[in-house]
């Protein structure tokens, strides 16, 4: 089904004891705002957790063709995949003939628009985020509906550095180093707790370009709800969908500005100057008033804003 409306969402979720995102320029350290000390979850590793929990759905079958149970499902962006590959699944299919330097296919402008619809068409994140595919073999460029901001903590987090032992070690040298103690050093870093806000967007005219159809959009909203359930990790800690709320405008171009949307959307510390340590620490709020006490999960409220509705999924 074609998507007429324009939605903007803002999406809550929290850390407790872990390392949402770590900074690999840095140690691995959680990304943290310099001046603020706010913590920072980029949109490309949400972007990632969307990627794999939609794989989970549409499991792959072991094979090279699109070969996804249930057609269109697949991953462009896939964990140690080569992209330049899957660009030449797109010629193979189409018949597109190797015809530049090198054996690149390049192909004609009408070629590559049609690569680029056969991308569209089976790889999810590519209808959904958009790709520069126009590395090796040419399938064109795709501007995506979906665009996420970096998640950020509602208030200051501090990153713990932690001691880790491992009773072994990996090579006999290193064994006779420690006469046989076999031990081996190393550091982790967690936030104690942290509770983050990203805000996103999806255009209807891009999504209509891409194919992009409210199927598509309401794994979205799966994924959103979900992907934490299936990204388990020590080193991630505890990481929970606190809130999705989603604004629907009656259009496709919309009918208010995100950022007046976003803003009646509150999330206040019960107890200032007290470090959170637990979601029950805070309390979410639209228009000012609990949310629990505006709108429960699952509910619909119609014209929160002429020609905008709030729908609550989490």
């Amino acid at each position: 089904m074609t998507m007429n409306h324009r939605y903007d969402f803002v999406y809550l979720f929290d850390v407790k004891d872990g390392n949402p995102n770590g900074d690999p320029d840095a140690g691995n350290l959680p990304r943290i705002d310099a001046e603020t000390s706010h913590g920072l979850v980029t949109d490309v590793c949400l972007k990632r957790k969307i990627r794999n929990y939609v794989q989970l759905r549409h499991l792959e079958q072991q094979t090279h063709d699109v070969g996804v149970t249930g057609a269109g499902y697949d991953i462009y962006v896939r964990e140690k995949a080569i992209l330049n590959q899957q660009h030449d699944r797109a010629h193979a299919a189409l018949g597109i003939t190797q015809d530049g330097k090198d054996g690149k296919r390049k192909g004609s402008g009408e070629q590559v628009d049609a690569a680029r619809r056969w991308m569209c068409r089976n790889f999810y994140d590519v209808r959904a985020f958009g790709a520069v595919m126009t590395t090796g073999t040419n399938c064109g460029q795709v501007r995506g509906p979906i665009q996420f901001t970096f998640g950020r903590s509602s208030d200051p987090v501090i990153a713990a550095e932690h001691s880790i032992t491992r009773m072994a070690v990996t090579t006999e040298e290193e064994a006779k180093k420690q006469d046989g103690d076999n031990r081996t050093m190393g550091r982790k870093f967690t936030i104690p707790y942290g509770l983050y806000r990203t805000h996103g967007f999806v255009s209807a005219p891009l999504a209509q370009q891409t194919g992009f159809s409210e199927e598509d959009l309401e794994l979205l909203w799966q994924s959103l709800e979900n992907m934490f359930e299936h990204d388990r990790s020590a080193s991630r800690g505890e990481m929970v969908a606190r809130a999705l709320l989603i604004f629907r405008h009656d259009s496709a171009l919309g009918d208010a500005p995100a950022h007046t949307l976003f803003e009646r959307v509150g999330v206040r510390l019960l107890q200032p100057g007290k470090p959170a340590r637990a979601f029950t620490d805070y309390e979410i709020t639209f228009d000012g008033k609990p949310l629990e006490s505006v709108l429960a999960p699952g509910g619909t409220m119609e014209q929160v804003a002429k020609g905008v509705a709030l729908i609550r999924r989490v």
